[in-house]
């Protein structure tokens, strides 16, 4: 009888252990949001022509986003303020959006900073959806902030 109970016990151990192990593996999986890459630089004449690969986790596709940027300079001063029309971003689809800023060389450029959702539409979004737990990250020598 006792062997029973240890059996028992032994089953019960491991299976909380599984319930565990599946709650830790659960928290782990980051919750939807929009993802900005600044992938590449490219001078243009006097101009700097950014590329970024942009990604909606979301279930819902994005009609419409808008973000306002600054540019920085190398001295950490703001070159530019402007809004970035990254368009529509399909759910679980990744987007390459192009922005070319005259006047304004790639290697005066130091850093991005992504200053928030300007425009997010689409039907069904959860509110903040393009600003709540927004990823960036820079595949270049700009540094990509928000």
């Amino acid at each position: 009888m006792t062997l029973g109970i240890r059996k028992w016990r032994t089953l019960t151990a491991i299976s909380l252990l599984g319930m565990v192990g599946t709650a830790a593996v659960s928290e782990t999986i980051n919750p939807p949001a929009v993802s900005i890459e600044l992938s590449a630089t490219e001078a243009v004449g006097k101009a700097c022509r950014l590329s970024f690969v942009v990604q909606n986790s979301h279930d819902q596709d994005i009609a419409s986003s808008v973000y306002e940027t600054v540019l920085f300079d190398v001295a950490g001063q703001v070159a530019k303020l402007t809004l970035l029309d990254f368009q529509d971003l399909p759910a679980g689809r990744m987007r390459v959006r192009q922005f070319q800023f005259e006047g304004l060389a790639c290697s005066d450029i130091g850093r991005v900073l992504i200053n928030g959702a300007d425009t997010c539409e689409g039907e069904g979004l959860p509110q903040g959806a393009c600003d709540k737990g927004l990823i960036l990250r820079s595949l270049t020598k700009m540094e990509l902030i928000g």
